[in-house]
């Protein structure tokens, strides 16, 4: 069964909040990147019937984060993130701009990517995906991945931030597409969702990694050509 998920653009620059659910009705849910007013996303909460039972942050730059503070104070949610962007929460007044809501927040659980654990009822697989930021994750459930700003619908994430690396955020999404199923749903920052088959084949940002299969199609091809005239099977 699917799991039930719910988005809002929240914050300055409209970044994607998910509220995810076992099912409709679920008393409780996992947020995802609460980047915008807490307040206005309790009365959501409120409006759906269900309760944070945990809070997940994909990476630290600002606009996944102002929310945390307040959304984890007011409703005793705790908070996984990576460990190493921790900081970016602790000290959240240092790096985010001038005027942008949030406050600092000391996360309770600390991922680098590896672990599974359960909030709201769902087991989540915490995958690292750098190259956006250094210690980027996403988060996997039930066919459903939180991509935070490793993938877009037609685009990937920026990798002009300090921090980011072109290679490291190709290898992150080299990386889901030998490990999950194309039909994943991409859950990501910004944007419309889509699925994971879809950017492979279509995002004119993995033209390199479809090359890549291309080739290794080809190889392949050659191998078993080979085999088969060494076995005297020359067949198309």
């Amino acid at each position: 069964m699917p799991l039930t998920v719910d988005k809002y653009a929240l914050g300055p620059l409209q970044t994607n909040c998910y509220v995810v659910r076992l099912e409709p009705g679920a008393a409780e849910c996992a947020v995802v990147d609460p980047g915008g007013d807490a307040a206005d996303l309790r009365l959501e909460l409120a409006r759906l019937g269900t309760a944070c039972a945990g809070i997940l942050v994909t990476h630290g730059h600002f606009d996944h984060l102002g929310g945390v503070a307040d959304l984890a104070e007011g409703t005793g949610a705790e908070v996984w993130m990576p460990e190493g962007e921790r900081e970016r929460l602790e000290r959240y007044p240092e790096f985010a701009p001038v005027g942008a809501p949030g406050r600092a927040h000391a996360p309770e659980h600390l991922v680098n990517g590896g672990e599974t654990f359960e909030v709201a009822g769902i087991s989540f697989e915490c995958l690292a995906v750098p190259g956006h930021s250094p210690a980027h994750v996403a988060f996997y459930s039930a066919g459903e991945l939180f991509s935070g700003d490793l993938l877009f619908a037609g685009s990937v994430g920026r990798v002009d931030l300090p921090g980011s690396d072109w290679d490291t955020l190709l290898a992150s999404v080299r990386m889901l597409a030998e490990r999950l199923p194309p039909e994943t749903v991409v859950h990501p920052g910004h944007g419309p969702e889509t699925t994971l088959g879809v950017e492979l084949a279509r995002n004119p940002f993995l033209a390199e990694l479809r090359a890549e299969a291309g080739s290794a199609g080809g190889q392949a091809a050659d191998a078993r050509r080979e085999d088969r005239a060494t076995s005297g099977d020359a067949g198309a």
